[in-house]
C-alpha cells in the first residue's frame, strides 16, 4: 500500500478535466491507498475540504499559504487559516503547503522576503498551536527554513516535501525529527546528489509524494502527474536502498500514516 503525502488534487483534476472518480480508482488500481491533498492560498481551502469530504477513508488535507503566491496572500488569510485550524475535522492533519521560495528574483525583493519569513512564522506557530505537522516547501532556501525550524520547535515536525539537496542539508533536517519527501526527483539518473542522499538517510525518516500534477517522473514529462505514478518512485526508491522492497514500503507506509492519518 502506498500513501500520496504531497498532490494538488483539485489542480489535477482542473488539468486533466477528469471526474475526481477516475482519479482515484486510477489510485487505487496502483495501491494508493491514501492521499494527502494540500492548499496554495486561501482560494483551495473550500474545494480541498469538499473533496476530502467525498473520500474520508483516502484523503486527507493540509490548508496553508504558500510562498509561490505571497504577493497575493493577505492578513485576513492568516486569520482564515486560524479559524479553519480552530474548527478543524479530523481528516485536517497538516499546515499545508507552506515554506520558502528563493529560486525566483522578485519574491526576494526586501518586502516581498519579509513577507515570506513572516507568513512562514505565523503558519508555523499556528502548527505549534495546534500539534499539527508542516508540509514545508523550501527551494534554494534550505539554510533559511533550517533557521526557523530549529528556533520555533514543533511537536509534530513535519515533512520537507520534494527534496532537492545534498546528505548535510537532509540530516540536519532529519536531526530536528523532520521526514524527508522522496518524489521525481529520483526517477532522472541526473540528480545524483539527491539520488546519493536518499540512499544514505535512515528510512525511517522518509515519505513518498508525487507532488501531482506537478514534478514529473522520468518518462512522463510535460504530462501532469498522478499519485498512481508513485509506484515509479518506489521503483527507483528500491533501486537506491540495500532493503528488501517489502521493508521499505512497510516503513514508508509506517512513516506516512503516523504523521498524517493519525486520526
Amino acid at each position: 500500500m502506498f500513501f500520496d503525502t504531497h498532490t494538488h488534487l483539485d489542480y489535477l483534476q482542473q488539468t486533466t478535466g477528469e471526474t475526481l472518480e477516475n482519479l482515484v480508482q486510477n489510485a487505487k488500481q496502483a495501491d494508493v491507498q491514501k492521499i494527502l491533498i494540500v492548499a496554495v492560498s486561501q482560494q483551495n481551502f473550500k474545494i480541498i475540504e469538499k473533496i476530502t469530504a467525498l473520500y474520508p477513508n483516502q484523503f486527507y488535507y493540509g490548508l496553508g499559504l504558500h510562498p509561490l503566491y505571497i504577493q497575493q496572500h493577505t492578513e485576513s488569510d492568516l486569520e482564515l487559516l486560524n479559524q479553519r485550524l480552530a474548527n478543524r475535522p479530523r481528516h485536517f492533519t497538516a499546515v499545508a503547503e507552506i515554506g520558502l521560495e528563493r529560486a525566483i528574483p522578485e519574491l526576494l525583493e526586501d518586502s516581498l522576503w519579509r513577507k515570506q519569513c513572516d507568513f512562514l512564522e505565523a503558519q508555523l506557530q499556528f502548527a505549534k498551536q495546534y500539534a499539527l505537522p508542516v508540509n514545508l516547501h523550501s527551494r534554494q532556501s534550505h539554510d533559511q527554513l533550517f533557521s526557523f525550524l530549529k528556533r520555533i520547535q514543533l511537536s509534530k515536525c513535519g515533512v520537507i516535501h520534494g527534496f532537492s539537496g545534498s546528505y548535510e542539508q537532509a540530516k540536519r533536517f532529519v536531526d530536528l525529527g523532520y521526514k524527508i519527501g522522496v518524489g521525481g526527483t529520483i526517477t532522472y539518473n541526473r540528480a545524483n546528489k539527491t539520488r546519493q542522499t536518499i540512499a544514505k538517510l535512515p528510512l525511517d525518516c522518509l515519505l513518498l509524494e508525487t507532488d501531482s500534477p506537478d514534478m514529473p517522473i522520468y518518462g512522463y514529462q510535460g504530462q501532469p502527474n498522478r499519485p498512481e505514478r508513485i509506484v515509479q518512485v518506489f521503483e527507483h526508491l528500491c533501486n537506491l536502498r540495500k532493503e528488501s522492497a517489502d521493508i521499505i514500503q512497510h516503513r514508508i507506509w509506517d512513516n506516512s500514516v503516523a504523521l498524517f492519518a493519525n486520526i
